[in-house]
């Protein structure tokens, strides 16, 4: 349904506070029994078990097998999620591609792809987006709304919905990209940054799933960060947080972008190994640091240096229980583990601990994960 008229159609249901706290319990923390829901909600047995069939009778939750009981009594229902009650699409645009994925409400992959952009243009690119989701939505029931995601600066503005403030990979500027979308599509849309995307989905469902305290760095074309604390996602007041490119790494004259000497693009992005190590592909770049070439070997050492600083900083401010590192640079963790430890380990306070750091292998459309998740995020 591209090209809709009127206001967004979703089928998903109304669901009142009550409902979404012990859906959103079973959703992100797994099958609940009743008896644990009803202490965790602070809720009743009998209002609990009102909820719950309210849930059910929408298909979103079911009972499973009974739980062992705890001590004498009765076993205890377990409430599970039913995760074809719903879909969501998600999408992720570079400067030159769009992924696509679609995700079940459990937060499984269904489905994942790719094509190129021809153009940039803003309504080219909304039609590539509606015409993939027309044909996404014909192959798969229930879809209940829509996440896009991109590299750049997104603000909400009160009646307009999300605004692209900025994304130089697609020459975007105060671009009303919900609207846009929501209109060629007909359904709820939710729009964000990459990384703060990927950082609901690994929150929810992906390395982050039990820590209420985490940090997601993304390392690619550039170095950007997604903080959750107690559970929420830190989303700034103005919309772009994260913002760690430009920590001073603390030495050398090495400039990035914007002209800053010695901060943390000068040395981790893509394009900064490249420069540093004079060659025309990460993978060149990567193969020559293994084989022990200088320049490339430096290139490396210095980005895993400027990783080490961006996660002891996080540590300093934020304190987190987890940190999960990950995106299409990931190999500037992975060749020097030992430079990125004594990077960080040199820049704590010393009352700060070494955090729990996770390496997660990456795909683009992990991005497209993510977005399907915060429109899922957006909705329960």
């Amino acid at each position: 349904m591209s090209a809709a008229t009127g206001g967004p159609v979703s089928t998903w249901p109304e669901l009142r506070e009550a409902q979404r706290v012990i859906l959103l319990d079973v959703l992100i923390h797994g099958s609940r029994s009743r008896a644990e829901l009803a202490r965790r909600s602070g809720l009743s047995r009998a209002s609990l078990s009102r909820l719950t069939r309210e849930l059910g009778d929408l298909g979103l939750v079911r009972e499973a097998a009974a739980a062992p009981a705890e001590g004498r009594g009765r076993p205890s229902d377990t409430i599970q999620i039913v995760p074809e009650a719903a879909a969501f699409l998600g999408f992720k645009l570079t400067g030159d591609a769009l992924y696509a994925a679609v995700v079940d409400l459990g937060g499984a992959v269904l489905h994942a792809e790719g094509e190129p952009l021809v153009t940039r243009e803003v309504a080219d690119v909304v039609a590539v987006i509606a015409r993939t989701a027309d044909r996404l939505r014909a192959r798969f029931a229930r879809v209940a709304a829509m996440g896009v995601c991109l590299a750049g600066d997104v603000r909400r503005d009160a009646g307009a919905g999300a605004v692209v403030v900025g994304s130089d990979f697609l020459g975007w500027h105060e671009v009303p990209i919900e609207q846009l979308v929501m209109r060629a599509t007909g359904l709820p849309v939710a729009v964000s940054n990459d990384v703060q995307a990927l950082t609901s989905a690994h929150h929810w469902f992906g390395a982050g799933v039990g820590a209420s305290s985490l940090a997601v760095i993304g390392l690619g074309a550039g170095i950007g960060c997604g903080i959750v604390v107690g559970d929420h996602a830190v989303a700034g007041a103005k919309g772009h947080p994260g913002k760690v490119g430009h920590l001073p790494v603390g030495r050398g004259a090495a400039r990035c972008d914007a002209g800053h000497a010695g901060c943390v693009s000068a040395y981790v992005t893509v394009a900064a190994i490249l420069r540093n190590a004079g060659t025309a592909s990460f993978w060149e770049a990567l193969e020559n640091a293994r084989a022990g070439e200088p320049a490339a070997e430096r290139a490396f050492r210095d980005a895993a240096e400027a990783l080490g600083a961006v996660i002891a900083a996080l540590v300093n401010l934020v304190d987190p229980e987890r940190i999960i590192v990950t995106g299409e640079g990931l190999a500037v963790a992975e060749l020097h583990p030992d430079v990125v430890e004594l990077a960080v380990r040199s820049r704590l306070d010393p009352a700060s601990e070494a955090p729990q750091v996770t390496l997660q292998p990456f795909a683009f459309t992990d991005y497209a994960w993510g977005a399907a998740v915060t429109a899922m995020t957006a909705l329960v």
